[in-house]
Order: structure tokens, then sequence, then C-alpha cells
């Protein structure tokens, strides 16, 4: 009795402890995602009237709940978002998933539809954003949003594999500023100047479309049916 005890011990996972792989996952991830997230969040005290401590940004100043709203929803998408991806968490805490998820998909929308109002109400610069860049950010705002939809949808319905796939491409699309960023580093310090005009839009679209291609390859290699992936919009 007492080595049946034992065995079915030993044989229970820990729920509080993630492998190796996961949790270099979520260093890597935080990391990558720092500079956006910890900038963002450090214009909320200035927009709340506290002391600026980055660069003023005269439209956040004027009009301050989007981009506050954006920032919060962004935050909250991109590190939340990560432990979501987890498959320990999945596979041992599936309420606590559920309870991430909704939060990851509130967030999410917050910041796809913030995004998109920015864009049609902030009145931008030429050298800060010309036609490609505007239209992009439209065209990936309604993306994000739709796939989050996509995906609350198709895990109510128990469609496993579509859920996954729609997050992932939301995902994708959320995590635009971190890969802009470092993008914009590269160049900052092979050129030694920021890009500014045509080279800035095509920076910053370069980085979607390296995102969306990586979320690509990731749901091909989840070995699921054909039927259950969801076409990019």
């Amino acid at each position: 009795m007492a080595a049946g005890s034992a065995r079915t011990k030993k044989d229970t996972p820990d729920m509080h402890v993630l492998t190796r792989g996961e949790w270099a996952f979520l260093v890597a991830i935080f990391v990558y995602s720092f500079i956006p997230s910890v900038i963002g969040l450090l214009r909320i005290p200035e927009l709340l009237g506290g002391p600026m401590l980055v660069p003023s940004n005269p439209r956040a100043v004027i009009d301050p709940v989007p981009i506050v709203l954006h920032i919060l929803g962004s935050a909250l998408f991109c590190l939340v978002g990560a432990v979501q991806f987890l498959p320990s968490l999945r596979r041992m805490r599936p309420a606590l998933h559920r309870r991430l998820g909704w939060v990851v998909a509130v967030g999410g929308g917050v910041s796809a539809l913030t995004g998109l109002w920015m864009t049609l109400a902030y009145a931008f610069p030429q050298a800060l954003q010309g036609p490609l860049l505007f239209w992009a950010r439209i065209a990936l705002a309604l993306a994000m949003f739709g796939f989050i939809v996509w995906a609350v949808f198709a895990i109510r319905s128990r469609y496993v594999p579509r859920h996954r796939a729609a997050m992932l491409r939301a995902y994708a699309i959320g995590q635009g500023a971190s890969t802009q960023t470092a993008l914009f580093l590269i160049v900052m310090i092979v050129f030694g100047t920021e890009p500014l005009g045509f080279p800035r839009d095509g920076l910053m679209v370069a980085a979607w479309v390296i995102n969306i291609a990586a979320a690509e390859i990731l749901i091909r290699r989840m070995i699921v049916p054909r039927s259950a992936i969801p076409r990019a919009m």
C-alpha cells in the first residue's frame, strides 16, 4: 500500500513547476517585450498629470485616454499572453488558463481597437506615418481584433486547434512593436540615424511581416488538420 501511495505521489505532476524550456520561453518574451512595454507604462504618469519620465508626445497629452488604454491593453496582451502558450499551464491548470484567457482577449481587443482609433483620429507627420503605414495599421488592427473574436468562438465550440492558431496570429500582430524596436535598434546601430519617411514605414511593416511569417511556421508545426487552421485575413 505504501509503495502504491508513493508511486501515485511521484506520478502526480507538480502544478507549480514549469519546465526549463518554458521558463526560457517566458524570459525571452519578457526581455523581447521589455522596451515597448516599459516605455509605454512609463508614459502613463505623464498622461495622468504626473512627472514626464520619457520624451513628451503632444498627441498623447492632447487626447490621452486612447493611448493609456492602448498601453495597458498591449502590455496585458503581450506579457500575460506569453503565459497562455505554456503547455504545462494548459495541461495542469486549465481553469487558470481559461481565466487568464479572458484577460488576454480583453487586453488584446482593447489594444487593437484603440490602435485603430489612434490611426484614424490622430494627425501624424508624414515623416512618422505615410500611406503604407496608415493602411497597414488599419488592416492589422482589424485582423488582430478579428482573430481574437475568432479564437473566443472557436474555444467555446471546442475547436482547440483553430483557437490556438487564431490566438497565435493575433499575438504575432500584437507583438509588432517589439520587433519594430529590434529592427530600429539594428538600423540605428548600423547607420547611426533613425529612419524616417518611407524607410521608417517599410521597416515597421516588415516587423509585422516577420512576426506573421513566424506565426504561420509555428502553426504548420502544430500538426493540425488544414481544415482546423483559419485562413489569414
